[in-house]
């Protein structure tokens, strides 16, 4: 079958044309009809498998992750115990509303028992946190370097948290031509000491509540 035969085919009357030209409309509609059910249900179904291949591969490492989770849940659990006793022990340690005043004295007393002399003593306002409150004591004390360092160990030393803070010591010699006495040069210190105590469960849950209201 030539060009000329080709031009001659009537569309209209397919069953009168030659055998190789009726099987190459056959060839080429086979082809087309190929073609748009790969694009209308094929590729549909091959972004369908990427995504479920996606999906088995974000399944697995799930399931790896949690099977680990559960191969040390025993040492996770006991990890939790030992946290929860170290939190424990360490609330302990912040005295409740009732023993602040107590514990006021305690600072006071070891300061006295360095030999130091307290120029000023002055709790602050408490400051609240999360489970607990802050107090911060503002300190003026007289002394020596070998005197503010006993000060500071026994606060450390103190069964309740004591921590200082802003240390700022200075001399209090005059500068002149004479020699000294012999007398140890006195200092003077000015610190915060702050101690914590723990908020009771209806502190807490009033802070709490004015949380929420205020987020209203």
């Amino acid at each position: 079958m030539n060009l000329s035969e080709l031009n001659n085919l009537d569309p209209n009357n397919i069953g009168s044309w030659p055998i190789a030209a009726r099987i190459i409309v056959i060839v080429l509609l086979c082809i087309t009809i190929l073609f748009a059910g790969y694009y209308l249900d094929t590729s549909d179904q091959s972004l369908a498998l990427e995504k479920a291949i996606a999906k088995e591969h974000e399944l697995k490492q799930a399931f790896e992750q949690k099977q680990a989770k559960a191969a040390n849940l025993d040492a996770y659990k006991e990890q939790m115990l030992e946290m929860e006793r170290s939190f424990g022990a360490l609330l302990r340690q912040l005295p409740s509303k009732t023993e602040v005043a107590d514990l006021l004295v305690d600072i006071s007393r070891v300061g006295i028992q360095a030999g130091l002399e307290f120029e000023l003593f002055k709790p602050e306002a408490e400051s609240p946190k999360e489970f607990y409150a802050e107090l911060p004591i503002r300190l003026r004390v007289k002394g020596t370097y070998h005197q503010f360092g006993r000060f500071a160990s026994g606060t450390a030393a103190l069964p309740r948290i004591v921590t200082l803070h802003d240390l700022n010591i200075f001399s209090t010699a005059k500068k002149t031509g004479n020699a000294t006495d012999g007398k140890p040069n006195l200092m003077i210190m000015e610190a915060t000491a702050k101690t914590y105590r723990y908020l009771e469960q209806e502190e807490t849950s009033a802070r709490k509540k004015h949380a929420r209201r205020s987020r209203k």
